[in-house]
């Protein structure tokens, strides 16, 4: 209000010429003025749109039990970090028992085989035996020997480890006891299975995943995607970080009539959360006529943004189309020029002085 009156009272010193407002330097201290250079801008920020954080699928595991079995023992429980290879829940399997027993068999039958083709070569090579039972003898020494290690695989597939299976061979000890252990090193995001819980094959016990990068999902309606590509960048307001656009989807969904943009966030995960909902906003190319200015400089004056630009002997009102705005500066389209400084103290006065002078 102080300045309005200032303004008035100020207001037949200064004088209107076509689109500046010439003043002297006694009524620019008293309108308070400040100004700040423009800055060209090449990108401007999107409005911002909902998104979603979602783990890479390369980084998401679900470990399901490999074999029919009850729970005995869940070792670890959403939420906890776990290594890779560290056993996160123990299943009891009468299947595996008997894959356990067939490999016994299968090893034991191999090697017999093996002894029995080394004794038919040394006598064959001595004339004591035909060709056709060395034949016979080489022929059920490889056909047990894939036997043996489709057995083999079998336990592998379970989720025995060689050294466990090593150990079978040397005791000819069976445990009915499964272990299942974490393939990466990562983050329990869920808990599925319970203890005590009867499982058939390929039923669910965890969700686990690599939290470091993760995805930004954002659903841009199909008439704003403008310049987006894969590289351009995605600013998130919830902690201020920046992702990269990889993945620009080819098609629209039914539903919000959008088109997916998947952006990648490598540094600051820590501060995102797996199925949070964030505010992302996408930079596009501004093409020529663009400039950052502090948003304190724009003004809205006859229906319209404008912006008080300097000049030698005044101030010109400037109209100005806004392109974004982020944070404390706007991106705006204006017949400026890099060299130019635009009002940021001290515009209530000047729209006062304007408004008057132009009665």
């Amino acid at each position: 209000m102080k300045m309005i009156i200032i303004a008035s009272l100020l207001l037949a010193n200064s004088v209107l010429h076509a689109q500046t407002l010439t003043l002297d330097a006694q009524q620019r201290a008293a309108f308070g003025i400040e100004t700040a250079p423009v800055q060209l801008a090449t990108e401007a920020l999107s409005k911002p749109y909902p998104a979603k954080v979602q783990v890479p699928n390369s980084q998401l595991r679900v470990l399901s039990a490999p074999l029919e079995g009850v729970v005995e023992t869940l070792l670890v429980a959403e939420g906890e970090t776990v290594e890779q290879g560290q056993t996160l829940a123990r299943v009891r399997s009468q299947g595996l028992l008997e894959l356990q027993a067939a490999y016994l068999e299968s090893h034991t039958r191999r090697a017999l085989a093996g002894e029995t083709l080394a004794r038919d070569k040394k006598l064959y090579t001595e004339g004591i035996v035909a060709r056709r039972r060395l034949l016979e003898s080489q022929s059920a020494f490889r056909e047990l020997s894939t036997a043996e290690e489709r057995d083999r695989q079998s336990l592998l597939l379970a989720g025995m480890s060689e050294s466990t299976l090593n150990d079978l061979v040397r005791d000819k000890t069976l445990s009915a006891v499964l272990e299942v252990k974490s393939p990466l090193s990562g983050v329990v995001l869920e808990q599925i299975a319970t203890a005590g819980q009867r499982l058939a094959a390929s039923d669910p016990l965890y969700r686990v995943g690599q939290l470091s990068p993760l995805w930004i999902e954002v659903h841009v309606p199909l008439n704003a995607l403008g310049t987006i590509a894969p590289g351009s960048l995605v600013r998130i307001a919830e902690g201020g970080l920046d992702a990269e656009v990889i993945t620009v989807g080819r098609m629209v969904h039914g539903t919000d009539q959008g088109v997916l943009v998947r952006a990648e966030v490598r540094e600051g995960v820590e501060h995102l959360r797996p199925g949070q909902f964030v505010e992302a906003q996408i930079s596009q190319g501004t093409g020529n006529g663009a400039f950052v200015v502090p948003a304190q400089a724009v003004v809205r004056m006859d229906s319209q943004d404008q912006v008080f630009v300097q000049r030698a002997n005044g101030f010109e009102l400037l109209a100005v189309q806004i392109l974004s705005r982020e944070r404390a500066v706007v991106v705006v389209r204006a017949n400026l020029e890099s060299s130019d400084s635009v009002v940021i103290s001290g515009t209530a006065a000047l729209k006062a002085a304007w408004a008057g002078g132009a009665e």
